[in-house]
């Protein structure tokens, strides 16, 4: 069973910042990615829809033999996380949530902790439900940010442009004076520097994608599905395939990956 690889699904191939952050502290993994393409993004969707979307491709990576799965999207993992877990009660599922929500709610005791995500995520409250419900002391000011997620996946990050977008969303009013800012969405981890040059390095900027990793680490090391050695090569399947897809992914994974369209609605 250890041996098995473990399955992460996205919206679409954000996600892959999440697969790549696991690369890292997991190299003896497999992996095998699947990004919904066709119906991204999930955060214009209805819960319902979020929900059986999660559920068919939960599914469909437990059928190709997957021991485990992290759903790398911030609102499959607010909509769709509970009904999994009660699904599909004997497998590991990993939201890219509960990591992040951990970490902050132990590390500080009081104070400000800010949240920038999508429109979908902010709507759902669910960082400032789940850190208040860990810890009452913490403040959670939150902010949507729509213009960032399209602005990554046209590659405009790390210059003039995304640094003035950045700098107008980091300057909402009820983010002044915190301690940490967490970047509630799988995009964000490429304009994390950005994120850190608008604070002056005076906020720690959580990046989930790491947090996750770490995370899911510690609890296949915890269930005993570490893989003792790399066993197959990794995957990247998307349910609709387009060559800027392709190309866009590599921004997330750090290489070039190629992806295999299969139309699992079909």
């Amino acid at each position: 069973m250890q041996n098995k690889p473990i399955g992460i699904f996205d919206s679409g191939i954000g996600g892959l910042t999440v697969a790549k952050a696991i690369k890292e502290v997991l190299p003896h993994e497999q992996i095998i990615y699947f990004g919904d393409t066709a119906h991204l993004p999930y955060g214009d969707k209805s819960k319902d829809s979020v929900k059986s979307y999660s559920k068919r491709i939960t599914g469909y990576l437990l059928a190709k033999g997957c021991k485990a799965i992290v759903i790398a999207c911030n609102t499959a993992s607010a909509h769709a996380y509970n009904d999994l877990k009660k699904f599909y009660p004997k497998v590991p599922i990993i939201n890219v949530v509960k990591p992040t929500v951990m970490y902050v709610a132990t590390k500080y005791d009081t104070g400000k902790i800010g949240v920038v995500a999508t429109k979908g995520t902010i709507k759902s409250r669910i960082y400032p439900r789940k850190i208040k419900k860990k810890n009452p002391n913490l403040q959670v000011p939150q902010a949507a940010a729509p213009l960032l997620v399209p602005m990554i996946e046209e590659g405009f990050f790390n210059n003039n442009i995304s640094q003035t977008i950045i700098n107008s969303y980091m300057s909402a009013r009820n983010f002044k004076n915190l301690k940490a800012l967490i970047l509630g969405c799988t995009h964000y981890p490429l304009i994390k520097s950005e994120v850190e040059n608008f604070f002056k390095g005076e906020v720690e900027v959580i990046d989930s994608a790491s947090v996750v990793a770490d995370y899911t680490l510690r609890l296949l090391k915890k269930e005993n599905l570490l893989s003792d050695k790399r066993h197959g090569s990794d995957q990247f399947l998307v349910s609709d395939f387009t060559k800027s897809f392709e190309e866009t992914s590599k921004l997330f994974f750090g290489k070039a990956i190629h992806l295999k369209e299969d139309r699992i609605w079909d």
